[in-house]
């Protein structure tokens, strides 16, 4: 047995291996990410070859060639720098606060730089997941802050408040249907047929009396509105009215002595802060001198332009894709028409419509700021198309989602608003943040109408001649690109975490 057990033992010592091949640290990077295969080191080297002949060029430009200090146009000149040329950044000093305010009057611009402020305090801790009072704080942000900056930005103060906003425009609405009316009556008139005279004519007559009667039905109101006017303090009159009448009706539909308690003590807690606001902001004293906005400029009509446009879009967009697979016919054609009508023009010819044409289908005694026709052009040209991006994530949806939901006593609107709406918009996130950040960088468009956003003062200040230099015009577009780009990465890897956080039950 001892024999037979010797001939399992090695004699001698066995040939030595080859180590192992590393797989870890950067020589592991490179053997099993860059080199593992012939197209992968050819990719590996073009890339190489791309990033020396691109970035490092660009570095030397901005870093390490760049001129860092002067005040005019002589330091950035190859004669008075010794070398190469690269950057010219103090004609970024120079023209900083006109990239970030425009023509925005020096002595006002604290007022910008408070709306900033208000908007980083109350965006900040909507980002964050785990900040409580996440209700509160949309709320602020989407509904009180936009009044807020809107009379710091602009200024003014308040003729009147709900009573009187009420009073006039459905006046005005009235009025205008009656006038629509007698116009009818005249075309009745004129017709030389009598079949189509008598059908105008008769329609007129009708739309007249109609709006006749509504305005007697408002007479209460305008005679409210004219007594508060009347009144030693208008705006504290009309607010103290608007108050009773809005906290008393939410009183009475919430069930009164039963359980309207809850609903009177948030009314009157909104009128408190929104007359807090109206005293620390002097609205019923005029408010603060009125900036027009064909002084706005730079960064911040980049920033009104693109978050108005963002965040009126979402809402609708929502509707649109809603209305499109609705199965009542008058609104689904609605819905398709409009979407397919703001899909199929570009951009541009909806900025020219909408500073150019449309004051012409207005009444002559009605005017609308320029900028605020700009934004409602953007934002309903950009919710027809989060419209089929929405459309897209609802369409995803297994229908027994909201069968199952039926079928547990929901209605349909809680169907849509609790079950399918909140998984819809988690699935089309990427599609939605794209449309995003295209927008932001469509508002470079809105300097053909005459808005001088960030590139649009940058291009207005290379006319200044104290700043002609070879490496102004590359500097400022360099400058500018840094800046959109900073803007879109962060809404890029915001919009990850969220999708990440958002479908960690789909991790495997």
């Amino acid at each position: 047995m001892s024999g037979e057990a010797d001939a399992f033992v090695r004699q001698a010592l066995a040939p030595e291996r080859r180590p192992p091949i590393i797989t870890t640290g950067v020589v592991g990077f490179a053997r099993t990410r860059l080199f593992n295969s012939p197209t992968n080191a050819l990719l590996t080297i073009a890339g190489a070859l791309l990033i020396w002949f691109t970035i490092v060029p660009a570095l030397k430009f901005l870093l390490f060639n760049a001129v860092w200090e002067g005040g005019d146009r002589n330091a950035c000149l190859a004669g008075n720098a010794g070398h190469p040329v690269g950057a010219c950044w103090p004609f970024i000093q120079a023209k900083f606060t006109q990239f970030v305010y425009g023509f925005y009057p020096e002595p006002e611009r604290w007022r910008v730089n408070l709306t900033f402020l208000l908007a980083g305090l109350l965006l900040l801790p909507l980002l964050i997941p785990k900040a409580p009072a996440k209700t509160i704080n949309a709320t602020l942000l989407f509904v009180a802050f936009p009044v807020v900056a809107f009379f710091l930005l602009y200024g003014g103060g308040l003729n009147g408040f709900a009573v009187a906003w009420s009073a006039d425009a459905l006046s005005n609405l009235v009025g205008s249907i009656g006038n629509a009316g007698a116009r009818l009556t005249d075309l009745g008139d004129a017709t030389q047929y009598p079949l189509l005279s008598d059908m105008f004519r008769l329609l007129g007559e009708t739309i007249v009396m109609v709006s006749t009667g509504a305005l007697y039905l408002l007479f209460p109101l305008a005679w409210l509105s004219d007594y508060l006017q009347n009144s030693g303090q208008p705006v504290w009159a009309d607010f103290a009215a608007s108050a009773v009448i809005v906290s008393l009706g939410l009183f009475i539909l919430n069930g009164a002595f039963r359980g309207g308690w809850h609903a009177l003590a948030w009314s009157l807690a909104t009128f408190l802060a929104i007359g807090i606001v109206i005293a620390v902001m002097g609205l019923d004293r005029k408010g603060l001198p009125v900036v027009d906005t064909r002084l706005w400029g730079g960064l911040l009509v980049t920033l009104v332009v693109s978050i108005t446009g963002i965040v009126a879009s979402m809402p609708i967009g929502i509707l649109l894709a809603l209305g499109r697979r609705s199965n009542i016919p008058l609104i689904r054609l609605f819905s398709v028409t409009f979407i397919e009508f703001w899909r199929g023009v570009p951009l541009i010819t909806v900025l020219f419509f909408a500073t150019y044409m449309l004051p012409l289908f207005l009444p002559g005694n009605f005017t609308v700021d320029g900028l605020v026709r700009v934004l409602i052009g953007i934002a309903l040209f950009a919710g027809a198309y989060n419209a089929e991006v929405i459309r897209g994530g609802l369409q995803a949806i297994p229908r027994g989602q909201s069968e199952a939901a039926l079928a547990l006593g929901l209605s349909r609107w809680k169907t849509t608003g609790l079950i399918v709406l909140p998984q819809a918009l988690r699935h089309v996130i990427p599609g939605l943040v794209n449309s995003f950040i295209a927008m932001f960088k469509d508002t470079s468009l809105v300097s053909i109408v005459a808005l001088f956003d960030l590139l649009g003062q940058l291009r207005a200040s290379f006319a200044d001649p104290a700043w002609a230099t070879p490496s102004t015009l590359f500097t400022g577009f360099a400058f500018t690109g840094m800046i959109y780009f900073a803007f879109c990465f962060a809404m890029s890897r915001y919009s990850l975490f969220v999708e990440r956080r958002l479908n960690i039950h789909r991790r495997s």
